[in-house]
């Protein structure tokens, strides 16, 4: 599951009883049992060799196996746990000039080299529409390597009882502070990532994600209104120590009303004040119609970053290349080229960062083999650069 999905489905613990199940459903001890390298190795080469073979001047295969474990509580009860697995293999390749794309679950040595023909096939058919040849920034090979999440505690070592006790021990908090109706949910995340190239990359890797959303509701009986307060906890590319909260990792929030988290969650505490808090937000002034100050809390601010410069800096939406429901960008080439588009104050910094530990972006190499790292993206208020993929970025 990648990282966009991952938050899709928590935008809501809203629906946090409609999630989404990925993959098929398996025993909670086959969460333990990794393919080995050297197979993903031999798979890889296969691939490579049966495009190169057929005529690809470039293969990159991606083969993947994704894991999760979801828990979900309400009130007192456990409602649902889900242990899901889904592989595969995607082959892309260059063939006269073209892209070519292919994928198969079939994790025999047939059923890629298919794979990787058919790639080629379809990046020569391409070719014959293709207004100019693809271009890869160069990035050279770093041979064998492995690269896996910082982490302590593995979710997948740890009885599942151990986790539905400590949301049920959040709900329990949440309703004896207040509360009517408690949900409180962990979705557990392992991508094993094996990315191998032409340029001779060979990546193994093990990404470990983990959140644990919650969500108070507090009923009045007279008058049926209610009032809820979600979670203070983050998603983090961490090991289930996330939950071993420490003093040092809390933040009081400004006005010292609510705690916030860092690089520890207590989630009994978070669930113990949100109860509190939705049943206070029932008998809360409602605010006068005037002009105020505006304080955006981080996790709206996370939000309001990602849509007014997350998407806009995307160099494949400034070229057109994709507009979905964000749009594209009014960020054009030529605001870049000009060297003076103000974004922001002066004091208005942003930095792309695939190495930041615990961030849900945090890798070792990303998905087309480059390593992780930082750049700007706007410095002293001015836009500087974009997020681009190697087949863009010579534009």
């Amino acid at each position: 599951m990648e990282r966009r999905k991952f938050l899709q489905i928590g935008a809501g613990t809203a629906g946090a009883m409609l999630i989404p199940v990925f993959g098929n459903a398996i025993a909670a001890e086959d969460l333990l049992k990794p393919m080995a390298a050297s197979a993903k190795k031999v798979l890889a080469d296969t691939a490579m060799g049966a495009a190169t073979q057929a005529g690809a001047s470039y293969c990159d295969v991606r083969i993947g196996r994704y894991l999760n474990q979801f828990i979900i509580t309400r009130d007192l009860n456990v409602e649902s746990i889900n242990n899901t697995e889904s592989s595969g293999v995607g082959i892309r390749v260059i063939a006269d000039g073209a892209y070519g794309f292919a994928s198969t679950n079939s994790m025999t040595a047939d059923g890629i080299a298919q794979a990787a023909r058919q790639a080629v096939a379809i990046a020569k058919a391409n070719a014959k529409l293709q207004i100019e040849p693809v271009r890869l920034a160069p990035v050279k090979g770093v041979g064998e390597v492995a690269w896996a999440t910082p982490i302590k505690k593995d979710w997948r070592t740890l009885p599942v009882k151990e986790k539905a006790d400590m949301l049920i021990a959040a709900n329990k908090a949440g309703l004896d502070a207040g509360a009517n109706f408690m949900t409180a949910s962990l979705f557990q995340i392992n991508q094993q990532k094996y990315f191998a190239s032409t340029d001779g990359s060979y990546i193994d890797q093990d990404v470990h994600r983990l959140w644990a959303p919650i969500n108070a509701t507090a009923v009045d009986q007279k008058t049926g209104k209610f009032r809820s307060r979600g979670g203070l906890g983050a998603p983090a590319s961490m090991g289930y120590e996330y939950f071993d909260a420490r003093a040092e990792d809390k933040v009081r929030a400004a006005g010292g009303v609510t705690t916030l988290y860092t690089k520890s969650y207590d989630i009994v505490e978070d669930a113990r004040l949100a109860g509190k808090q939705a049943r206070e937000k029932l008998s809360a002034k409602s605010v006068e119609p005037g002009k105020y100050d505006l304080v955006l809390s981080p996790e709206h601010l996370f939000l309001t970053i990602h849509e007014n410069v997350g998407h806009p800096t995307e160099l494949d939406r400034v070229l057109g290349y994709e507009a979905n429901y964000a749009g594209t960008s009014f960020v054009g080439l030529d605001k870049w080229q000009s060297k003076k588009f103000k974004y922001g104050a002066e004091r208005v910094n942003f930095v792309a960062d695939r190495t930041t530990p615990g961030s849900l972006g945090l890798i070792g190499y990303d998905d087309e083999g480059v390593p992780a790292k930082q750049w700007d993206i706007i410095r002293d208020g001015i836009l500087v650069n974009y997020q681009a993929t190697r087949d863009q970025a010579h534009i």
